[in-house]
């Protein structure tokens, strides 16, 4: 594979990979920070982070700063109107169409999120976006099989 895969990112992986030192989340951190994945995220995903932890854990903001430098999360632009207008009737949550737009214009080969509830767990949405949506987990099991095994070249974890 020439290309390097680019991973979208949304505030609950974010979290997970800032919160733990290990784990799925904060090893996909880690293949940013090597250059072997592309990481983005969307302004909206940023604030979102920053809040959460202001909120529940203010100490952990300069480990935020770090590993955001670290790991080259680049910053996709805000999602266009249109966008967000497609994506209204897929995703129930207001600050989730924004991020689901913003994924969706930014080239992402992968979402990747923990929330079950708006992303995972949606049945129609899938089929309506280029992506998979996958946990962290899921992701790296498809990242072993396929780019560190060269087994197969689709991306279906």
């Amino acid at each position: 594979m020439s290309k390097r895969i680019s991973v979208f990112l949304d505030t609950s992986a974010l979290f997970a990979g800032i919160w733990s030192a290990e784990g799925g989340a904060r090893m996909i951190l880690k293949l940013g920070e090597a250059g072997v994945i592309r990481l983005l995220a969307s302004p909206q995903v940023l604030s979102e982070i920053e809040r959460a932890l202001r909120r529940k854990a203010p100490d952990m903001l300069g480990i935020l700063a770090l590993i955001l430098d670290r790991s080259g999360i680049a910053i996709s632009p805000e999602p266009t109107e249109e966008a967000v207008g497609k994506t209204r009737s897929l995703i129930g949550h207001p600050g989730d169409v924004r991020v689901l737009a913003a994924a969706m214009e930014s080239g992402a080969d992968y979402f990747v999120t923990l929330d079950r509830a708006h992303f995972l767990d949606n049945p129609d949405l899938q089929d309506e976006v280029s992506f998979p949506i996958v946990t962290p987990g899921d992701f790296l099991v498809w990242y072993r099989k396929v780019v560190m095994k060269g087994e197969v070249e689709e991306k279906d974890p």
